[in-house]
């Protein structure tokens, strides 16, 4: 059993989730606070931009799922659950990884804003990041519990009562979100767990970070851009759950195919060039199923106040197809740049780094 050594502390320096999570909820707070009156944000502009409410579920409005979990009413509310962020994701991502660690966050805002939404009698309106970073704890509990982090058990108690105690701090607490979120967090992670078990029977090698990230921001973005046509789809009862079971097949297949070309020699390079080109084609196909949308988007345009945007926004109106290439080119670059020490590697490969990912698989069972 791999056990991670959190070097004995209560701090673990923040990762790259951790802080993009931090800078998505402060640039929200910025926001609303542009939109409001006096620098107070009211409960009808949180509403506006997403806040949870009683009848959201039933009026189908799920992206407040997610939209409510980056929405803060105060500041004091902000650095409360921004805090708590900085404080227990550390320890978390640098276990699990990114992609994991984003997963589990995104099921525990999820969880806890379903729950949120059962647990109250009637009208309510929720906001705030507090039921994703009460899933980060129930995550390192259930590490905890699996044996595979070194955390002391007092670093549970004193954080759940400085949970507790941040929220008791702070007035109408959703503790159905607080409650949902830790939950979803535990049960999240030991999954996770499971499925990488199970992994070792289907893949042969460890993916990279890189790799895990990349493909599930594809697949994410093109299950968005393939919605519109999977709720038809259901709604008109026309091969919706057909369409849901060859996206799920293509996903498998993506990364079944992936897992072979880890285990060539120079198979990273190969995969980063891939990635590449998958990259600016999701571009270029989303561009071509949203052209209307923008086309629609430049004819309402006025005139703003900022001058120096109206050159570069006629250009773009003038030629969007034009526009669309350059931003996959310009995607297309960017990845190769990120990925350049891995593309590196993959090109020196004479063999090594397929076996080491292979060897790495062996190794780990688990998360």
């Amino acid at each position: 059993m791999t056990t991670y050594r959190s070097g004995g502390g209560f701090f673990e320096v923040p990762h790259a989730a951790v802080y993009l999570l931090l800078t998505a909820n402060i640039a929200m707070y910025g926001l609303c606070l542009l939109q409001s009156d006096a620098g107070v944000i009211s409960a009808e502009l949180l509403f506006r931009n997403g806040a949870m409410y009683s009848s959201a579920i039933d009026r189908h409005q799920y992206w407040r799922l997610i939209a409510y979990g980056f929405l803060h009413s105060s500041l004091f509310h902000l650095m409360s659950n921004m805090f708590c962020l900085v404080l227990w994701g550390g320890h978390l991502e640098r276990r699990i990884g990114s992609l994991y660690f984003v997963v589990i966050y995104g099921c525990a805002v999820i969880f806890g804003a379903v729950v949120g939404a059962f647990t109250h009698s009637g009208p309510y309106l929720t906001v705030g990041a507090s039921g994703g970073t009460s899933g980060i704890l129930g995550a390192l509990l259930c590490l905890w519990i699996l044996g595979k982090i070194d955390l002391q058990a007092n670093f549970f108690v004193i954080n759940i009562g400085l949970n507790i105690a941040l929220a008791l701090s702070y007035s109408r607490i959703d503790w159905g979100a607080h409650l949902g979120g830790f939950a979803a967090g535990l049960i999240a992670c030991a999954i996770i767990d499971l499925l990488e078990k199970a992994n070792s029977l289907v893949l042969r090698c460890k993916f990279p970070e890189f790799v895990k990230v990349n493909l599930f921001v594809v697949a994410c973005v093109l299950g968005l851009l393939l919605w519109d046509k999977l709720s038809a789809a259901l709604a008109l009862g026309t091969g919706g759950s057909r369409l849901v079971v060859a996206y799920a097949a293509a996903c498998f297949l993506v990364i079944k195919l992936s897992d072979i070309v880890l285990s060539m020699n120079k198979g990273l390079a190969i995969i980063v060039v891939v990635l590449a080109t998958t990259n600016a084609a999701v571009v270029l196909f989303g561009g071509n199923a949203l052209e209307s949308s923008l086309s629609l988007g430049c004819a309402l345009h006025r005139p703003g106040k900022i001058i120096q945007v109206e050159p570069l926004l006629g250009a773009i109106c003038s030629n969007p197809g034009l526009t669309i290439g350059v931003v996959a080119a310009c995607l297309f670059a960017l990845t190769i740049l990120l990925y350049s020490q891995e593309l590196y590697r993959g090109i020196k490969d004479v063999g090594f780094v397929g076996a080491s990912l292979r060897a790495e698989r062996k190794r780990r069972q688990g998360i």
